[in-house]
């Protein structure tokens, strides 16, 4: 029964147990979903937690019938807050993930972690957006929002690209050569590029130089399949105009994944194809590492992309639904 569990909300610096545990936590939902339940820049903020003061918000469920301290993790909500120094219409949100062990669903922990996030004090700050993701398509994702009268906000298409697909052939433009990415080198010039290329992207433009660290520090990053498109600008000192930065996921079953985790084309380089050219090269790049199959995430409003990766072959997999409540600012997360 849910009453025997133990709601803990945390708002300080997360511990190497506890963050053991949600991986652990996280792990058995997606054996279960075939989708994880929190995205990249929520394990970044995890992270960093565990030696700083904390950017995010947790309520854990402690199932207490076993030997350890807390008891086992059977679930949590994972609130990372945005920046609401700046002005309300280009303030990040913040943003909610949920996750229940398999084992304790159906129960009402979900409706419990998001009504205990909703007590604290993110509802009311000023210029304060609330967001909440529902990953893969679960059904408790549009039932939990429905109970707090959330609605729609946004989709991200996973799609999927077999092996077998054939890929054209994209030459790079006149003057633009790649190479891998060069950790201590490469990283200001990169993330002034990335800055450009996702100027009006809700997370991707946001990314700081420790956003950039702890991604390398992951167990996935490859500087090799980090790939940088330059151009010589007709003889001037070289210009990071592109780039395709690839990620390798190894699943459950022991597949490896790849995927195609970011392209980016500065407004200037743009209408030169490198958006389609360096989308090849990576797909080339993780298939020469034998990955099983290749998958990417997009908007479902980003025509061009969209439409691009479909010529490309690839077809829509998961859907992933973002939710914002009816009234907000004043509503707490659902």
């Amino acid at each position: 029964m849910s009453n025997d569990v133990t709601i803990d909300l945390r708002q300080d610096t997360t511990t190497a147990d506890q963050l053991h545990a949600l991986r652990e936590l996280a792990a058995a939902a997606q054996a279960v979903d075939g989708t994880p339940p929190f995205g990249d820049q929520t394990w970044v903020e995890l992270n960093k937690s565990t030696n700083a003061p904390s950017s995010v918000v947790i309520c854990y469920a402690w199932d207490p019938a076993t030997d350890s301290s807390d008891g086992r993790l059977v679930g949590a909500g994972v609130v990372v807050i945005g920046d609401t120094d700046q002005a309300q219409d280009d303030a990040a949100p913040h943003t909610l993930e949920l996750v229940i062990h398999p084992d304790f669903r159906r129960r009402g922990l979900a409706q419990q972690l998001a009504a205990g996030l909703s007590e604290t004090d993110l509802a009311s700050q000023p210029g304060a957006t609330l967001r909440a993701w529902a990953h893969g398509g679960h059904p408790g994702g549009p039932a939990l929002a429905a109970h707090f009268g959330w609605s729609p906000v946004r989709e991200l298409w996973q799609m999927h690209l077999d092996n077998a697909v054939e890929l054209p052939r994209r030459a790079l433009a006149d003057g633009v050569t790649l190479s891998s990415f060069r950790p201590g080198v490469d990283d200001d010039a990169w993330l002034a590029a990335n800055a450009e290329a996702f100027a009006d992207h809700p997370e991707q433009g946001r990314l700081t130089v420790e956003d950039l660290q702890a991604r390398m520090a992951e167990d996935w990053f490859s500087a090799e399949g980090f790939l940088l498109a330059w151009d010589d600008a007709g003889g001037a000192e070289e210009r990071l105009v592109g780039f395709h930065w690839t990620k390798i996921h190894r699943q459950p079953d022991g597949k490896r994944v790849g995927e195609v985790y970011v392209v980016g084309v500065i407004p200037a380089a743009q209408g030169r194809a490198l958006g389609a050219a360096l989308t090849v090269a990576g797909i080339e790049h993780l298939r020469e590492q034998s990955v099983d199959s290749i998958i990417l995430y997009v908007d479902a409003d980003n025509a061009p992309a969209a439409g691009l990766y479909k010529k490309l072959g690839f077809g829509i997999s998961t859907v992933d639904t973002q939710y914002g409540p009816a009234d907000e600012p004043d509503s707490g997360p659902a």
